[in-house]
C-alpha cells in the first residue's frame, strides 16, 4: 500500500482502498461504492462500476461520470454501468467544490448503531470521544450528530433529499448515514477521505458496542 493514496492515479487508489475495506468487512461482496474527482477534468469523477466484487477490483472497473449531467464520459468496458449510488456522489461533489473523494461503505457496526432509531430519524448523536478530532471536531465536549437519511429503493430520491437538507444547512461532519445501509464519507483528498472513513467506522463500532 502506498504511503498516501494521493500518490496514485484515482482508479489505482480506489482499487487499493476497495481491497482494504473489503478485508475489513466494510465492502462485502459487491456492496459499497467509491469515487474520486478527476484531476485533469474536475467537472467529472471516477466511480466504481456496478456489480463488481470489491475485493477483486482492478483499475478498469471504473467509469468517469459528468458532474453536471447523468452521463458516462469514459469507460473501460462497454458493459460497465455506474454504481447505483452515483447520484449521491454527484450531489456531494456539486455541493462541496473542495471535495475530491467520496467513499461509501456497508459495515455491520454502522447498521447496528442506528438499529434502535426510527426510520424517519434524521440525526444520530455521536460520542464525545478523542477519535472525533479526526473529523475536525476540536471542542472539549462536542455535541455532534451524524445526518441520517431514509433508505429508499429510488436512490435519486435519497440524493435529492441530501441536496435539500445540506444546501439549506451545511453539515458539520463530512459524513452521512443511510438507515440500515451504510455510511458515506468525503474529503478534500483521497487520503483524507480514507482516514475519515476509519474514524467514522470507529465511532459506529463504539455506538454499536454500547447499546
Amino acid at each position: 500500500m502506498p504511503q498516501s493514496f494521493d500518490e496514485l492515479n484515482p482508479c489505482s487508489a480506489l482499487t487499493e482502498i476497495a481491497r482494504d475495506f473489503h478485508r475489513r468487512g466494510w465492502m462485502a461482496g459487491t456492496a459499497g461504492n467509491l469515487s474520486a474527482r478527476d484531476r485533469q477534468n474536475p467537472a467529472s469523477f471516477w466511480i466504481t462500476a456496478s456489480g463488481q466484487p470489491k475485493g477483486r477490483l482492478d483499475n478498469t472497473d471504473f467509469l468517469r461520470i459528468d458532474l453536471g449531467e447523468e452521463r458516462v464520459l469514459e469507460s473501460f468496458h462497454d458493459s460497465a454501468k455506474p454504481s447505483a449510488e452515483t447520484a449521491i456522489h454527484r450531489v456531494i461533489y456539486q455541493l462541496f467544490p473542495d471535495v475530491n473523494a467520496c467513499l461509501h461503505v456497508h459495515s455491520v457496526d454502522a447498521c447496528l448503531a442506528v438499529a434502535h432509531c426510527s426510520t424517519d430519524r434524521e440525526e444520530l448523536p455521536l460520542p464525545a470521544v478523542e477519535m472525533i478530532k479526526g473529523l475536525d471536531i476540536w471542542e472539549e465536549r462536542p455535541v455532534v450528530t451524524l445526518p441520517l437519511f431514509a433508505n429508499l429503493v429510488d436512490v435519486p430520491t435519497i440524493a435529492a433529499e441530501i441536496w435539500r437538507r445540506f444546501a439549506a444547512v451545511p453539515p458539520v461532519l463530512p459524513a452521512l448515514m443511510i438507515h440500515s445501509h451504510g455510511t458515506t464519507v468525503w474529503g478534500r483528498s483521497l487520503q483524507e477521505a480514507y482516514n475519515r472513513v476509519e474514524i467514522v467506522e470507529f465511532l459506529m463500532s463504539y455506538i454499536a458496542r454500547n447499546r
